[in-house]
């Protein structure tokens, strides 16, 4: 009876169902109670320019079910009340290195034939899976599922031939459980080998063109083979060769990084010469080559790894101004050379990165479809960056579709992914307003149906402006509600306030004890404290963080590693 009393209570508190065999030393993987979610009263951006205002999302067993409005919501549904928040499907990185691993540089080798190095000394291992290299537990993965993002195609680290890349989805229990689709792409790089074989940007493209004809030639000779072994000698397995055969057999493109204008050209090319299906990934200054990578039929990833845009200083454009007003009955004087020379620096900078946040823009109006690439981006630019791409010419629904439905008609996933209909996969970001709005903030992610709901930190100077004044008078009864799985579950917060020492209890609907209030601290309106639970000899941190209004609070309750849940609160006269 006490094991299941205490089942009750962390039932209660975290608002999940556990195993019922809890090892102190080993980590179980804990299942949510449903996994039937209803979002309400949220506007719904099904698609690029398609918009279902206050609607409701039914998501199932990973698969949205129903959206629009007048949805019948099942019992056994989690609901999450939007209120006016913007949905969208989740957002698709075209190329990454998101969750994997870079391999340790080994030491210098010195090599016996450096014009003829062994395939994987030169960074040829095209036949290398990214699943290999895949870290579930890296924290890039968490950074850009927060941003948005629930679904990348990586690739793994190396030279001119890395490996196969694949689809990953940024959440999930383990590598096989994240990967959508293996072997995407071969992946490969203008990237010379170092004091070897092919060590030069031509010997590279020599090497690739050596690979693929000599692919070509052993692949017809085994078909022959296979059809007539009589008198033929046996053709010898070479795995670098057989990498290219889904590319000879238009089975599968190769992923080209191409940064500059001048890899786009050799690039392209390289794919004129030898016939394969192209996906340029990583583009950074394609405007002037966009009709020969339309003619090409190249599919694109532009980058969003982009030079930081000046920003505007209206201080210093004050004191401008003041210095002109005092200059105007004197003579200007002459700049000299080096002052000149600086200006038309600084001149050329401003018009090559406004080229650079125009390219997509540059793109649409030519016809050509793109997609983006976060590698080597940081996701806490991301917002930002796509207010300059927008403001350089891109539409709000353009950029929408560039995050959403071109990369997943590029990368052949459009039946799963990219827009909010129903059968698609649940990948889905919310957020509190316009996505591209500048303060907008992400508060929920689904990928593959599993909720991420984000703790949103606030900005310096909403809590300078929040926190500021008097202090909140946190003294008192306080009624709340958690918004769980288990539906409404209620409480009373009591707080009393001795000479600036507080102190207070907190009771529970479905437990017969109280809990004693720790830290409990006031900055503003901001009142946060934590107890502390027991569950089979595991102690288990819950804290609250909740903004105060007068007799109203709102905020979040948060269990450890098990996750945040909403609650809100009233106080009692």
């Amino acid at each position: 009876m006490r094991k299941q009393y205490r089942l009750w209570q962390l039932v209660l508190l975290v608002c999940w169902c556990w195993a019922t065999n809890l090892q102190a030393q080993d980590e179980v993987v804990l299942t949510p109670v449903t996994k039937t979610y209803a979002i309400t009263n949220v506007n719904i951006n099904q698609a690029p320019g398609k918009k279902i205002e206050m609607g409701t999302i039914l998501i199932k067993d990973g698969v949205i079910k129903a959206v629009g409005k007048n949805i019948t919501i099942p019992a056994d549904a989690w609901v999450i009340k939007a209120d006016s928040m913007q949905a969208y499907a989740g957002f698709i990185d075209g190329f990454s290195r998101t969750g994997v691993t870079k391999p340790k540089e080994e030491g210098r080798e010195r090599l016996k034939d450096p014009g003829n190095p062994p395939p994987d000394k030169a960074g040829i291992t095209p036949q290398n899976d990214v699943r290999t290299f895949i870290n579930p537990a890296d924290k890039a993965i968490d950074e850009w599922r927060n941003a948005g993002f629930t679904l990348a195609h990586v690739a793994p680290y190396g030279g001119m031939l890395p490996g196969q890349t694949a689809l990953i989805l940024l959440g999930g229990t383990g590598t096989d459980n994240m990967v959508l689709q293996n072997n995407a792409a071969l992946y490969s790089e203008l990237t010379p080998a170092e004091r070897m074989y092919p060590n030069t940007i031509i010997g590279v493209m020599a090497k690739f063109r050596e690979l693929y004809q000599q692919a070509s030639l052993t692949k017809n000779y085994e078909a022959v083979y296979a059809s007539n072994r009589n008198g033929l000698e046996r053709p010898q397995p070479d795995r670098v060769l057989q990498a290219f055969y889904p590319v000879i057999d238009k089975k599968q493109a190769v992923a080209f990084k191409a940064e500059k204008v001048l890899d786009v050209q050799r690039v392209i090319n390289l794919q004129k010469d030898l016939g394969f299906n192209l996906t340029l990934v990583d583009v950074k200054e394609g405007w002037d080559v966009i009709n020969k990578i339309k003619n090409a039929n190249a599919k694109v990833f532009l980058s969003l790894d982009l030079p930081e845009k000046k920003k505007e200083d209206k201080k210093e454009e004050k004191k401008e101004d003041k210095k002109d007003e005092k200059k105007e009955n004197k003579p200007d004087k002459p700049k000299t050379a080096t002052e000149l020379e600086k200006e038309a620096l600084d001149k050329r900078k401003e018009e090559f990165t406004n080229k650079y946040f125009g390219q997509a823009s540059a793109f649409q109006k030519a016809g050509v479809a793109f997609a983006f690439s976060t590698n080597n981006a940081k996701a806490k630019d991301l917002p930002a960056t796509l207010r300059n791409i927008i403001a350089a010419g891109l539409t709000e629904d353009q950029a929408l579709a560039a995050l959403t439905t071109t990369p997943a008609q590029l990368l052949g996933i459009g039946d799963r992914v990219g827009t909010l209909e129903v059968g698609k996969m649940a990948n889905i970001v919310i957020s509190d307003k316009s996505y591209f709005n500048e303060k907008a903030k992400v508060r929920y992610v689904f990928v593959d149906g599993v909720l991420y709901k984000q703790e949103v930190k606030e900005s310096k100077e909403e809590k300078k402006t929040e926190g500021s004044g008097k202090k909140a008078d946190a003294s008192g009864r306080w009624s709340y509600t958690a918004d769980t799985p288990q539906g409404a579950n209620t409480g009373i917060i009591s707080i009393k306030n001795d000479g600036g020492k507080m102190t207070g209890t907190l009771t529970s609907s479905m437990a017969n004890r109280d809990y004693e209030l720790q830290d409990i601290s006031i900055d503003g309106n901001k009142l946060s404290f934590y107890y502390n639970a027991d569950f089979g000899g595991n102690a288990l941190k819950v804290e609250f963080n909740v903004a105060l209004d007068a007799t109203i609070f709102e905020g979040t309750m948060t269990a450890g590693r098990f996750g945040s849940f909403p609650v809100k609160g009233n106080k009692e006269p």
